[in-house]
């Protein structure tokens, strides 16, 4: 019985490994006369004013496998367990190929039993890895003209907010999810292009192939059906695909300010093994520094984070503080939202007791805290009432975007907090991390410590800047609460070298995870950006 089994499997691994082989040798098929490279049209540039069909793996995606995108939506729809099965399973899916059976199986272990409405990694995760996937070479072809068509193999669901929102495609030509009762089943539907694009009248003008050209990559990706609607058609080869560059950040299409989810990683095979082998240990480390900061006295848990790998840098101003302004109280320290644990590492820094008002706080972490933490009801005379009740006691930490942002970006600052006192210090803030973000809008807020303590080195940079000047404050130099606000943002990201923004706490949850369950057809109010230099 053993010995039938083990030839069976022996003759499943050699037929995959023949048919890998077949797929390989297709490289050295004859191409279709009226298929040329698209090097030419990176040249000439002739394509602009046509409608533009194009393959988004073959032409945009530098990577050639789609099981990162798949891990991302296992991990973050359905936890560490749905993550880890997927992960045992692609020795299988490498050998079947992903592109048919073993894409059939990603989709199944990825979506099976996911609920649609609450499924918003789409369009809140998966462009962030999208973007960071994108060659430049290609990039700036298919963004040359005006009016595209998007064909993926991936299910509509995880590429077309990507696409629309970013690249400013008209159409999506993917594979819908099949739903029971509002879930999904792992399962696609057929999806034929021609029909789909003649059906829907997409092309317009360009119907029937009369001004349409169409990119692929071909031995791979290119999709048949293109040939027959499009005039022109051009390829990529895969060794043209090997030497393209990462899209730069400044070459976005629009900024990429908000990304939900924890991974701070490409899932690669590779990555998700060494994450997997470190989350035994990571989760031991993350208790000892959990409970070490929630019990030990500062002096005593500084060592304790040191030696388990967690790293704080400190960076005060040039002028020392006097012992009168060491023991001065009553003090408002103003710093940008990183994460929950941003007030913790100020009083770390300080080394005096401070109180810390944040927004979201959950009753876990509140109770957790070494420090006096107290949520903020959003009634703006309750919490001015409060924060001045606060500031009487002693000194108190505040973040006044409201809310967190990983990116190299400030929200706009709440000016609440230039009404309670003129003695404000400015307190820059960053975090570096390497596998998972502690920050979440709409995960559980409470696992948000936990998550940034799993981290193999988790890095904290605190910056303290320079007391407010008198002239700059609402008392003492009559300047507006606006205007006091819009200058402590602008000294902080001038420390940090971020750059300043209009968006708020709810542009972020509108982003991100919709209020109310709503789920807009079109884009939330931009802000414009502004430079750090500019009030």
């Amino acid at each position: 019985m053993a010995t039938s089994i083990f030839r069976q499997t022996c003759f499943l691994f050699l037929l995959a490994l023949f048919r890998k082989l077949c797929n390989s040798l297709i490289l050295y098929r004859r191409k279709p006369a009226n298929m040329r490279n698209i090097s030419h049209v990176h040249k000439t540039g002739e394509i602009s004013n046509k409608t533009l069909i194009f393959h988004l793996e073959g032409v945009l995606l530098r990577s050639n496998s789609l099981f990162p995108y798949f891990m991302l939506v296992a991990f973050e729809a359905g936890g560490f367990l749905r993550s880890f099965i997927l992960f045992l399973c692609y020795p299988l899916i490498w050998l079947v190929g992903e592109d048919q059976l073993g894409l059939k199986i990603m989709v199944f272990l990825s979506f099976f039993g996911i609920k649609k409405e609450s499924f918003r990694i789409g369009t809140s995760v998966l462009p962030k890895f999208f973007l960071e996937d994108v060659g430049y070479e290609g990039f700036e072809v298919v963004m040359s003209c005006k009016r595209k068509i998007a064909v993926s193999n991936l299910p509509r669901v995880m590429v077309e907010g990507f696409l629309k929102e970013y690249l400013g495609v008209k159409a999506v030509v993917a594979s819908e999810m099949k739903l029971v009762c509002g879930y999904f089943v792992g399962l696609m539907e057929e999806t034929k292009t021609k029909e789909f694009v003649l059906d829907h009248d997409i092309l317009g003008e360009g119907k029937a192939g009369c001004n349409a050209v169409g990119i692929g990559c071909y031995n791979k990706y290119f999709d048949q059906q293109l040939l027959s609607l499009c005039k022109e058609v051009y390829y990529v080869s895969t060794t043209e695909k090997r030497k393209w560059h990462t899209l730069p950040r400044e070459k976005y299409p629009k900024p990429l300010i908000f990304h939900d989810g924890r991974l701070a990683f490409r899932p690669t095979p590779i990555a998700s093994l060494a994450m997997f082998m470190w989350l035994p240990l990571g989760l031991f480390l993350c208790i000892i520094r959990f409970t070490s900061g929630a019990i030990l006295p500062f002096k005593m848990c500084a060592p304790i984070h040191i030696l388990t790998g967690t790293r704080l840098t400190v960076s005060r101003p040039g002028s020392c503080l006097t012992k009168n302004e060491e023991k001065e109280k009553g003090v408002l320290y103003v710093c940008n939202h990183r994460t929950l644990l941003d007030p913790l590492y100020v009083a770390y820094v300080l080394n005096k007791p401070v109180s810390a008002v944040t927004y979201s706080l959950s009753r876990f972490s509140e109770v957790m805290s070494p420090i006096k933490a107290i949520p903020l009801t959003r009634d703006r005379e309750k919490d001015r009432k409060l924060m001045k009740s606060l500031l009487s006691e002693g000194n108190l930490v505040v973040c006044p975007e409201g809310t967190t942002c990983r990116e190299p970006y400030l929200l706009r600052f709440s000016h609440l907090f230039a009404e309670l006192t003129d003695d404000i210090v400015p307190v820059a803030v960053d975090v570096k991390v390497s596998m998972f973000y502690g920050t979440t809008a709409s995960g559980r807020k409470c696992l948000d410590p936990i998550f940034h303590f799993l981290n193999p080195n988790p890095v904290y940079s605190i910056k303290l800047l320079e007391k407010l000047p008198r002239s700059y404050t609402c008392k003492a130099g009559a300047k507006s609460n606006v205007e006091v606000a819009n200058y402590v943002q602008n000294e902080i990201a001038k420390a940090l070298g971020f750059q300043c923004t209009g968006y708020t706490r709810k542009d972020k949850y509108m982003i991100l995870a919709g209020d109310e369950g709503i789920v807009r057809s079109h884009d939330p109010p931009i802000r414009q950006l502004y430079r750090v230099n500019a009030l």
